[in-house]
């Protein structure tokens, strides 16, 4: 299984600027690798990496997110 990278970057959607995030904690887990970041206009960036409906459900409510097995 191939590591996940520590930071990706991305364009900021508010600003267009160049916005990287982190990961946010590596775990045994492999569903889902987790990443936050904060453009410099400020705009929150989140992006996850792993199985289709872990990933879902991280970006559509990402401050109150949990995983569970």
């Amino acid at each position: 299984m191939l590591k996940a990278p520590r930071t990706l970057t991305f364009k900021c959607v508010k600003c267009a600027k160049a916005v990287q995030v982190r990961l946010q904690k590596v775990s045994a887990c492999s569903h889902i690798q987790p990443y936050v970041g904060v453009c410099q206009c400020g705009e929150v960036k989140h992006h996850a990496i792993g199985q289709k409906d872990a990933v879902e459900s991280y970006l559509a409510a990402p401050e109150g997110w949990t995983h569970h097995h």
